[in-house]
């Protein structure tokens, strides 16, 4: 019995003995730390152009002049104004549209908070060009050139007409006065008419305004659906305030693929404001109408 004890103490003794050798072992190891990762810093992008809140470039022409929308005001309900879509014909509709976008530089109250203004100016740049020799801000304010170079410039490089090629009863020919014109290849074949579509397919704008020339009115927009209470309203507010003659339809002549129209067809209030003339931009008569414009969205 005395010789189990002693091996039992024995056994005792050297197991205390091993866990403090091995503690102290363990307390003697260097600790090994998780080594310390390094953030490499990402690559910038290359020739990264600011934001430019105050315009858009919303596409190119055939010859790639581009289009540009320019804005005026921060609100979130956009009111559009789209000038020389017949280019050269009717040069006059740009003019008058950068006549706004002075206006509304020199007057920026005259936006309500609400609203943002975007202008585009010339839809049809290449039309446009080749009656005058320019796209740009500074047109002349008269211009004198051949009948038929001026009619030449109605159309876009490929020689369409771009308010022919919208779809809204879209043809690959229309009519123009007593004149066949080229509708395009298909709805929106033209990268000048595409711009527009795309635009208004993300910017959604409120209401829409299209200058042309020249007869002297203020046209409703329809495309076989009835006309818009939104397009009403804005005919006749702008009409009222203009002495435009307001008109529910453009009856002159027959008309397949026009803007205007497509954009009733998007459920978006459009008007056609048709200048007297070719020449003259009946500044005071459109400026009163773009008041009562942004009166009406104004909240």
């Amino acid at each position: 019995m005395k010789k189990i004890i002693i091996i039992l103490l024995g056994i005792g003794i050297i197991l205390v003995g091993v866990y403090f050798l091995t503690q102290r072992s363990s307390d003697t190891l260097p600790v090994t730390e998780e080594p310390t990762k390094t953030v490499e810093p990402q690559p910038q992008p290359q020739n990264q152009k600011p934001v430019d809140e105050t315009k858009t470039v919303i596409g190119t022409s055939v010859q790639k002049r581009d289009i540009t929308a320019y804005h005026y005001g921060n609100g979130d309900t956009e009111l559009l104004f789209v000038g020389g879509v017949h280019g050269g014909y009717s040069w006059n509709t740009a003019l008058v549209a950068y006549e706004l976008m002075d206006y509304l530089e020199a007057n920026p109250n005259a936006v309500p908070k609400n609203i943002r203004v975007s202008v585009i100016p010339v839809l049809n740049p290449d039309g446009l060009y080749k009656v005058i020799g320019a796209t740009g801000r500074f047109l002349p304010t008269d211009v004198s050139t051949s009948k038929d170079t001026q009619i030449s410039g109605r159309f876009n490089a490929n020689g369409v007409d771009l308010n022919r090629n919208f779809d809204c009863d879209w043809q690959p020919k229309g009519v123009w006065q007593n004149t066949e014109v080229s509708g395009g290849a298909k709805t929106f074949s033209e990268p000048e008419s595409q711009a527009l579509r795309d635009y208004v397919g993300i910017r959604k704008p409120v209401a829409v305004v299209m200058w042309y020339s020249a007869a002297g009115g203020v046209f409703a927009s329809n495309c076989r659906n009835g006309i818009l209470p939104g397009t009403s309203a804005i005919m006749n507010a702008y009409a009222k305030a203009s002495g435009y003659p307001a008109y529910n339809k453009f009856n002159f002549y027959e008309i397949t693929g026009d803007a205007t129209n497509w954009l009733a067809k998007q459920n978006i209030p459009a008007i056609s404001v048709i200048l007297t003339t070719h020449q003259d931009t009946e500044w005071n008569k459109n400026r009163a109408g773009v008041e009562a414009l942004l009166k009406h969205y104004e909240k």
